[in-house]
């Protein structure tokens, strides 16, 4: 495994989180977090999926 640091410039009064996760269901799990404890919060979350030939290559390969 390959960790990679990467810098976040962000003005202070923004606040960030930022996770990573290889399962949709961790990301829906984070959705309700937020919702949840923080009524009417504003956020976004990206999530790419890897499907068709990568993923069947990296299945082989188990």
């Amino acid at each position: 495994m390959q960790l990679v640091s990467v810098r976040i410039d962000k003005p202070d009064e923004v606040n960030f989180i930022l996770g990573q996760s290889h399962f949709i269901k961790t990301v829906e799990d984070l959705h309700e977090a937020m919702v949840q404890a923080i009524p009417g919060v504003k956020f976004g979350i990206a999530f790419c999926e890897s499907s068709g030939a990568r993923a069947g290559a990296a299945q082989t390969k188990l």
